[in-house]
């Protein structure tokens, strides 16, 4: 069995805090037309030099029905700015545009395979996966941006197209697990394109 959720599966549910206070499940997306969950953290270079795409991207889709969910799932043990204090601190700095809730226990991670930050999945109206992987494909540095794949693949989505590539690999840190060294994968986990 692969370790990232693979195209054409369902959603897997979860219920998450979240910055605003709020507790979130997946059904409480259910009127959007596509569902973007992307996991991320406070400290990753790889996030932080590509939010301001991010934004753009959200704010460009979110009229459409398009929802953009973040999920914080590093160990707060291993960076202690991947706490929860500073994620809220985060979007208050920030005013990020999408939901950002916390996978402290990390089971939601686990359960779509997340690879490193961020991480993005893109769930159709029925709610089945047609792309996951990279947003940009060099979110450390968005200078060098040549392909943008998340713009792609909702603009496709949306004009009511099959998603031309639907997988690539994420870029970006190893996720710090909990427990472990922050360099550690999973033993089951790799590329999901060759």
């Amino acid at each position: 069995m692969s370790f990232t959720l693979k195209t054409g599966s369902q959603a897997v549910d979860f219920t998450l805090p979240a910055t605003d206070g709020k507790i979130y499940s997946l059904d409480q997306f259910g009127r959007a037309k596509i569902v973007v969950l992307f996991f991320t953290c406070n400290h990753c270079p790889y996030v932080i030099n590509s939010d301001e795409l991010t934004r753009k991207t959200t704010e460009k889709f979110m009229t459409q029905g398009v929802e953009f969910v973040a999920i914080n799932l590093n160990s707060k043990n291993t960076y202690a700015e991947d706490d929860f204090d500073g994620m809220v601190e985060r979007m208050a700095a920030h005013k990020f545009p999408w939901k950002y809730l916390y996978d402290e226990s990390q089971e939601v991670a686990l359960a779509y395979g997340a690879l490193r930050t961020p991480h993005f999945f893109v769930f159709n109206e029925e709610r089945r996966l047609v792309y996951t992987g990279r947003a940009v494909d060099s979110p450390r540095d968005i200078s060098k941006v040549t392909v943008n794949d998340l713009d792609r693949t909702l603009e496709e989505l949306l004009s009511g197209k099959d998603v031309s590539v639907p997988v690539t690999n994420p870029i970006g840190c190893n996720i710090k697990w909990e427990g472990k060294d922050k360099k550690w994968m999973p033993p089951e986990a790799c590329d999901l394109v060759w």
